[in-house]
């Protein structure tokens, strides 16, 4: 029998693949681009120690520098999505290291801005904000003036820019391993076939009705990480040692200061999360140790918390189905909406379909001057890829408004809201998958249990990710060891928390801290966790038709960058430095782990 194994990018049909060409129509252009804007940003040098001067002189400089990040951020986004398609490619890994090092040359060569505007006496910086040439420019000034404290020298800056390459060695090196260097050999499913197992079929595998698949899916993939985890281990360690550099270089409290910083959210809102999530645990340790009466187990083991529970339900759905479910989930939020996102998905925005090589997972990106681009590796069998096409589609349509609505300098909205978009919309698909199957009480059982396992993973989950993090970087802090053993025996006391009695652990699962990109981005993790927590509430506005909930959830997409994300998500309606979000997530996981128990006991 012939295994079934990845396909090579050129493999994969044109239409399947996302368009690049309104970005550059070939490495030409691109070069081209590059070599101009190398030129161009030798004019940074006219504007060094004249800030002060003038309003019209500061405004002059503010524009500058905006046009030239403008033009390193298409050159850099065109080479990271070409570098993403296959890691392999040895060279648009070089074209993709030539836009790193473009964009860290032009940071140094703008490192100077930022001390400067704050070395402009305080009454000289207030006749300027009154200005009104610079009225355009003045959160964007307010912003920089916050950092003033932790702005050094010209010359430390310049060194810091400098640095900015080399700092990203221990994520690059474990995106390498991770997606390139790893395999994870074949498996054969419960149809006798043999497949590659790979990042992108490995919950598909963990989904199996095969107690046998899945735990042998589960041992032979993290045998990998096993044979690896030394190296990767070091990586991570030094990942955090440099977000303490950087900490303590610019005069943070700690790493979690810096990373909040300029989201201007508080530790306390990072504390409230855990804090409600630890002290609400007990729906989630319901919900597992139902989900082991429900399958017939002795012992629920990690491999069994991914199958379905409605296990006779073939979910099968082709890319282009998927695109027509998303569309209707998404009609409360009205037809420009949808049409917008429909044209998107069917012609160019989207690269489909897993390839060798292929980086993992799923994102959106983009830049100003291009339409958002979606990273998937689809599957017509897994659920949770229609979730994603959604999730990623909710990034992107907040990228699609905030750039219509929005000037280059404010365009770019921050993660913490970023996941409130992309969990809106996952939100809206369960409760279209509910009346579109009412009639249906086993597909209705099966959706309900997905949407349980999406708040399982992503609330309960994400927050002990955060709890982990908060873990390595105080080692650091601390001076405490940050070793292989101190890091995956924490983990491991993490999952016992996080599960409390309802299931034996594996000693191998403490591995699953060495294989979370997220890890390398710090005080990522907790976001998804609040994002889920702040849709829940909008998604509830919207589709009770509050009477402007709307207007104000799309003026919310629209507003990019320009407020604070505590302050957009409360003109949104929902206050996420309350604990009051969180909580009422973890209420509606519990109903709707009432509702699933009582549909499926009628099965």
């Amino acid at each position: 029998m012939t295994a079934q194994t990845i396909p090579e990018r050129k493999d994969i049909p044109g239409e399947h693949q996302w368009d690049l060409s309104p970005l550059f129509k070939n490495d030409r252009e691109w070069e081209k681009a590059c070599d101009i804007l190398e030129e161009r940003s030798k004019e940074y040098s006219t504007f060094q120690g004249r800030l002060h001067e003038s309003a019209e002189i500061l405004k002059e400089a503010i524009e500058y520098d905006l046009e030239i990040s403008r033009d390193i951020e298409k050159i850099f986004t065109w080479a990271h999505l070409k570098n993403d398609e296959d890691k392999s490619n040895q060279h648009y890994l070089g074209l993709y290291q030539r836009a790193v090092t473009l964009y860290t040359r032009i940071s140094e060569l703008s490192s100077y801005m930022t001390p400067e505007i704050q070395s402009i006496p305080d009454s000289a910086m207030e006749d300027f904000l009154r200005n009104r040439d610079l009225a355009p420019y003045r959160f964007f000034l307010e912003k920089i003036l916050r950092y003033k404290p932790h702005t050094l020298s010209r010359e430390i800056e310049q060194i810091l820019a400098m640095s900015q390459e080399i700092s990203m060695a221990p994520s690059q090196i474990f995106s390498q391993l991770d997606n390139t260097d790893l395999r994870f050999g074949n498996i054969e499913n419960e149809n006798g076939n043999k497949i590659e197992l790979s990042h992108g079929n490995f919950i598909s595998f963990l989904q199996s009705p095969s107690r046998e698949v899945r735990e042998k899916a589960f041992f032979q993939y993290y045998r990998s990480y096993e044979e690896h985890k030394n190296t990767i281990a070091t990586a991570l360690a030094n990942s955090a040692k440099k977000d303490h550099f950087y900490s303590r270089v610019r005069k943070f409290s700690d790493c979690r200061n810096a990373a909040l910083f300029s989201d201007r959210v508080s530790d306390e809102v990072y504390d409230n999360l855990i804090e409600t999530v630890r002290g609400n645990l007990q729906p989630l340790f319901s919900y597992l140790r139902f989900r082991k009466d429900a399958l017939g187990l002795e012992e629920l083991r990690f491999f069994d918390t991914y199958v379905p529970l409605v296990q006779d339900v073939n979910f099968n759905m082709p890319y282009d189905e998927a695109v027509e479910v998303c569309v209707s989930a998404l009609a409360p939020l009205g037809s420009e909406y949808t049409d917008i996102l429909k044209k998107g998905l069917s012609s160019g925005w989207v690269d489909r379909y897993e390839n060798r090589g292929k980086r993992s997972g799923a994102y959106s990106s983009g830049c100003y001057d291009s339409s958002p681009y979606i990273l998937l590796n689809y599957r017509d069998d897994n659920i949770n890829s229609l979730y994603t096409l959604i999730h990623e589609a909710g990034h992107s349509m907040h990228s699609f408004y905030s750039n219509r609505s929005q000037p280059y300098v404010y365009h770019d909205y921050t993660i913490f809201v970023a996941e409130v978009a992309s969990t809106f919309n996952e939100t809206l698909l369960s409760r279209h998958l509910l009346d579109l199957y009412s009639n249906d009480p086993r597909m209705t059982a099966y959706i309900l249990n997905r949407e349980i396992d999406n708040i399982r993973g992503t609330l309960f989950r994400q927050t002990m990710f955060a709890e982990f993090e908060k873990f390595t970087h105080a080692s650091v802090e601390d001076n405490r060891p940050l070793t292989l053993e101190t890091m995956t025996t924490a983990y491991r006391a993490l999952i016992g928390d996080y599960f409390g009695d309802t299931m034996k652990i594996d000693d191998v699962l403490a591995l699953e801290c060495l294989r979370i990109p997220h890890f390398y981005s710090p005080f990522y993790v907790y976001k998804y966790a609040t994002g889920i927590s702040a849709a829940i509430a909008l998604a509830d506005r919207v589709l009770n038709k509050v009477e402007g909930a709307r207007k104000a959830y799309l003026d919310f997409l629209s507003l990019g960058g320009s407020m604070f994300p505590l302050d957009e998500l409360r003109a949104a309606g929902v206050d996420m430095a309350s604990p009051a979000p969180v909580k009422e997530a973890i209420t509606h996981f519990n109903e709707l782990l009432g509702r699933f128990k009582e549909v499926y006991g009628k099965l």
